[in-house]
């Protein structure tokens, strides 16, 4: 498995230097290979809350963490102007689930030639995502083939304020041919639960990330912030930094013992 990781909102240069930092020596130490993950702006806000330090000192700031540790990026886009800028920086462009059905959004991003990160909406079912696949592959034929397409699971929507994960549909989007991931910070959100602001409940991740580790997956993705409760963005689901290590420990043991099995 590979690892996407680090804190949802680029909030300043400190958090996401310092996050980098620990994350790149926790996963050399294990092994994982670790695609370092904030975003620049979070534009897909139910209030108008902080959505971070913008596109220009983002992409500064992200540039800074692939040139001092040697990591690979992805920030998500959210227009389709942004995908080029984007690009000059990041190796993967991630497509938020709100707009996982976005064909101009997707294309703009697949035009690149950097990896496109699709998020399953929240709305969708996992067999819907082909239309996404086959809206990317008209502009880059082959993409499912040379593996610039991944796709992500976080959840689906469940009445109000309310996430529930189909682990079957891990099984059914791997079956496209794509390289599949599962969000386990985001699967445990509640969306607009409080007042607007969408809470959440890190203690279940270890849970949902276990199952999911379980069932097979490509990629792991967990948003991690050193003071989770400070964060600008989803400060209920983050995990507490200092909580990763034992987290990937676990996930790295279950993934050992279906390795062994086969």
């Amino acid at each position: 498995m590979f690892l996407i990781a680090g804190p949802c909102a680029i909030e300043n240069r400190e958090v996401v230097m310092t996050t980098a930092e620990t994350l790149n020596r926790l996963c050399y130490d294990l092994g994982i290979t670790l695609y370092f993950k904030s975003s620049f702006d979070k534009a897909n806000r139910t209030s108008a809350s902080p959505r971070g330090v913008g596109m220009e000192e983002g992409l500064r700031i992200l540039q800074e963490v692939k040139e001092q540790f040697g990591l690979p990026i992805v920030t998500d886009v959210h227009e389709s102007y942004q995908c080029a800028l984007a690009a000059e920086v990041a190796d993967v462009l991630q497509i938020p689930a709100f707009l996982s059905r976005q064909t101009d959004l997707l294309q703009a991003a697949a035009v690149t030639g950097r990896i496109v990160n699709v998020k399953k909406g929240q709305f969708m079912a996992p067999w819907d995502m082909k239309g996404a696949i086959e809206k990317i592959e008209q502009v880059s034929p082959g993409a499912v083939q040379n593996g610039t397409i991944w796709l992500t699971e976080r959840g689906s929507s469940f009445g109000y304020g309310r996430l529930v994960v189909d682990m079957t549909s891990l099984v059914e989007m791997r079956s496209f041919g794509c390289p599949v991931i599962f969000d386990a910070t985001h699967s445990v959100q509640q969306p607009s639960s409080h007042e607007g602001i969408t809470g959440g409940n890190r203690a279940m991740v270890p849970y949902l990330m276990r199952a999911a580790v379980a069932v097979g997956v490509d990629g792991l993705f967990i948003e991690t912030h050193p003071n989770p409760e400070q964060a600008i963005s989803d400060a209920a689901n983050q995990v507490r930094l200092s909580e990763m290590a034992c987290l990937l420990q676990q996930a790295l043991e279950i993934e050992k013992t279906l390795i062994i099995d086969n």
